[in-house]
Order: C-alpha cells, then structure tokens, then sequence
C-alpha cells in the first residue's frame, strides 16, 4: 500500500509540473499565428507593375463588356506616362500612379478625353488646381476646350489601401465611384438634390458649370 500511494503522489507531481508548460506552447503558438497573419495581410504600396499588370488593373475600372477594347495609359520603367495598349471602342482607361500614395485607376468615355488631356498638359506645366478650372472653364466657354455633348461618364476604382493582387489579379481594398458629367447642368434641368440625401445616393456637383457632374459613389 507504501509503494501504491508513493507512485501516486508521484504521478500527479509530473503532471502538476507538465500543465504549466503546455499552457505556454499554446500562448506561444497563438503569437506566431497572429506573426503569420499579420504578414499575409501587408499591404504593397505604390506598387510598381508590369505594362502587362497595369493594363490588368486599370480596365478593372471600366464595365465589362468594353475592358477588351478600352485603350490604356500607364507608366514606362521611367515613369513616363504613356499609351500602354491602344483601343478599339469609345473607353479610355489610365492605370495606378506609382508616384502617388493610395489606389486608383479610372476608365472614361472618349468624349471625355479633350478635357482629360487638357488636365494633363497643365498638371505638367505646372498649374494649381484653381488655375487648371479657371483655364479650362474659359476654354470650355470659348469652345476651344471641347465637352461632351451628351452625358459622358468616368469610372474610378480606388481606395487608400488599395492595391493590385498580382498573385490573383484582382483588386484589394477598393471601392467604385461614378462622376457623370453633363456640362453646364442644373438642380431645375435635372432635378437632382446639391449634395446626397443619403449616404451613396446622387448628387450634381459644380452645378451650371463647364465641368458640371452627377456624382454617385455606391
């Protein structure tokens, strides 16, 4: 009976000693699956793609049906902005900025370009954003600057965070906006409210103006 009860206390002494330990495995497993998910989640920034990989991302922005035939501008190993792929329908897609913090890339209708491309030179001349309007707004009135003459709608697909998964090639983090323009509208020509009445409805931006707008941010 001696040697059964020493055996015995014993016994639950290892054990009083073991369950300790392997509480701290468990602590420590837990730590390197946290390690492990937090680098599976980094988030690239300014990330710099292939020609081949910024066409992918940018007709991300454009609908469906028109992505195979949109024409897109990019980046060289430069940094030049230049034509990446050349079009066959009316959309015009631009790729993610490397030299810019965030996410972003858009697709607009052709008729949109004139004052696309005009943004573009002055941004490269050096312009403020007020100087970019005011020079474009008197253009637009002198009908040097052509606007569309129909709605004509842009298509932006960014985010702060936002990036280009290469690996599944779609895109992170991101959300969808639609700036419709429709020059020189107003709140009486299109009955829509000034700002949104909720969060995601439509509203026209820059009312009677050049560059006047439909803004939907779904």
């Amino acid at each position: 009976m001696k040697i059964a009860y020493i055996f015995l206390v014993l016994f639950l002494s290892v054990i009083s000693c073991e369950t300790p330990n392997k509480k701290v495995e468990k602590v420590d497993s837990t730590k390197e699956k946290a390690v492990i998910a937090e680098e599976v989640i980094e988030i690239p920034k300014n990330q710099r793609l292939t020609k081949e990989q910024q066409v992918s991302a940018a007709v991300f922005a454009a609908p469906d049906n028109v992505r195979e035939g949109a024409k897109v501008y990019g980046y060289d190993e430069s940094g030049e902005f230049v034509v990446l792929k050349e079009g066959s329908n009316d959309f015009i897609c631009i790729a993610d900025n490397p030299n810019k913090n965030g996410f972003e890339v858009v697709c607009y209708h052709a008729s949109l370009e004139p004052f696309m491309a005009r943004g573009r030179t002055l941004n490269v001349e050096g312009k403020s954003r007020d100087e970019k309007e005011e020079i474009r707004a008197f253009e637009a009135a002198s009908g040097d600057l052509q606007m569309p003459k129909n709605t004509a709608t842009l298509h932006i697909y960014y985010g702060e965070n936002g990036y280009f998964n290469t690996e599944t090639e779609k895109i992170e983090n991101a959300k969808y906006r639609y700036v419709v323009y429709i020059p020189y509208a107003t709140q009486e020509t299109t009955g829509l409210s000034l700002k949104p009445n909720e969060s995601s409805h439509p509203w026209l931006m820059f009312p009677g103006k050049y560059n006047a707008h439909i803004m939907i941010t779904p």
